[in-house]
């Protein structure tokens, strides 16, 4: 429960960021432009708003609504959700959106994408900044990866160290390569200190996609020891120690931590006998397992045991460093998008909870606000899709103004709003639809 709460508020406080974000975007071009803004409200509010203020002299209503799905910023003068038809009947005021030029509305309109994308490379430039980036180098994996049967049936080992996609060098386990890898038409690895080509099938995304056994662990390492748990537990009972490197379990090599894990698993509250080397030397003792199956020990993970690279940014140098990676996760996200549009991606599509799986079960504010970036990127994207409704279908009926020379109707406006919403509904409905099932056939 307490995993499920501080994801909910991560979740709840990224997304409360990036409405206001781009709402505020369309409201501060809608005054640049002396359009009257009648609401601004976070959240949405049918029925009543858990707080509301109206400034002396101002136009606005501020506020905070009790249905958190988004928010609005509700401009004079324009056919949005609100669907007010007894204000658009009226006479087109001065102050109103319908009574600007064609490529004032459309700034406004392209405003709220353009601040969250903005958003986004500020953010990236602020934690390459605060934190720097680090990394661990794929080359410098020395036991590999383990991966999937989806790669093991085209080709792939346990252990296969990553290199080239095509005769590009990869150089971190990330979303990139993973990108690089399935849509290579070969890939080079370093097995058992050979290289390797493996020839990778046009349909590889597809069959990922199919299988939702992903790509690889790259925790492929060595049972060393890092902490032993206190209290009574198996391994303080024995006298295991910090860097103890476990290597067998009742006679058994287990070269790595999944080797071990597996037999540990098999001998729950059994007893056993392991092997593991102490400085150089190696030993043996005997011990009890808990009910688990666990040693009651933490080991070290792989930016324990292998040389990570961290690369540090000053203030002014952040931002460059920033805007590049924003576009280049700008660009992952685009090329993805085509296989939302068949079977396999369409099944693959989630809601709120998959974007909650984003955040981590504890609170980590590097986490956070790199999560947050990555969502800014989706919301500007999805949002200038030609969709009524989104404000890219706003701008798609804004072109074809400036390009027919004369508006669409306040009448066709208003059905194709409509028609925007119930498409959005629908894929609200098919997505967290998606999270649903996913959750109860675990």
């Amino acid at each position: 429960m307490e995993t499920f709460l501080i994801k909910a508020l991560q979740l709840i406080l990224s997304l409360s960021i990036l409405v206001l974000v781009h709402e505020f975007g369309h409201f501060i071009f809608a005054r640049i432009f002396k359009v009257r803004v009648e609401k601004f409200y976070l959240f949405f509010d049918p029925w009543f708003s858990l707080f509301k203020f109206k400034p002396k002299n101002s136009d606005t209503e501020y506020g905070i609504g009790w249905l958190p799905l988004g928010g609005y910023c509700k401009i004079s003068g324009m056919i949005d959700e609100s669907m007010d038809k007894e204000a658009m009947a009226q006479p087109a005021k001065p102050y109103e959106f319908r009574s600007k030029s064609a490529g004032q509305r459309l700034m406004i309109m392209v405003a709220g994408v353009l601040f969250n994308f903005l958003l986004a490379l500020f953010i990236y430039s602020m934690v390459l900044f605060t934190w720097g980036d680090t990394y661990l180098p794929l080359k410098n994996m020395k036991m590999g990866m383990n991966y999937s049967e989806t790669f093991q049936e085209i080709g792939f080992r346990d252990g296969d160290i990553l290199l080239k996609a095509d005769d590009v060098d990869l150089e971190r386990y990330n979303e990139a390569a993973f990108r690089a890898v399935v849509n290579a038409k070969n890939v080079t690895v370093l097995r058992d200190g050979v290289e390797t080509v493996i020839a990778m099938p046009e349909d590889m995304m597809q069959r990922v996609m199919h299988d939702k056994k992903g790509f690889a662990d790259p925790f492929r390492i060595p049972m060393i020891v890092r902490e032993v748990e206190s209290g009574n537990t198996p391994a303080a009972i024995a006298g295991l120690q910090p860097k103890d490197s476990i290597v067998s379990i009742n006679g058994t090599s287990v070269p790595t931590f999944d080797d071990a894990s597996k037999i540990l698993a098999q001998n729950k509250n059994k007893e056993i006998e392991l092997g593991f080397f102490r400085n150089g030397q190696l030993q043996n003792l005997t011990l009890t397992t808990d009910s688990a199956g666990k040693l009651g020990v933490f080991i070290m993970l792989p930016q324990d045991l292998y040389q990570t690279v961290t690369r540090k940014y000053g203030f002014f140098e952040s931002f460059p460093a920033g805007i590049m990676l924003g576009v280049n996760t700008l660009k992952g996200y685009i090329s993805d998008m085509k296989y939302v549009f068949t079977k396999e991606g369409a099944s693959n599509l989630g809601g709120f909870g998959t974007i909650g799986g984003l955040f981590p079960s504890e609170w980590n504010w590097r986490l956070f606000w790199e999560r947050t970036a990555f969502l800014s990127i989706i919301l500007a994207f999805m949002n200038i899709l030609p969709i009524p409704a989104l404000d890219g279908g706003h701008v798609m009926f804004l072109l074809y103004e400036v390009i027919a020379r004369r508006k669409p109707s306040d009448k066709f406006l208003e059905y194709a709003q409509m028609t925007g919403m119930a498409i959005l509904f629908a894929l609200l409905l098919y997505a967290n639809g998606n999270d649903i099932f996913r959750f109860f056939i675990k």
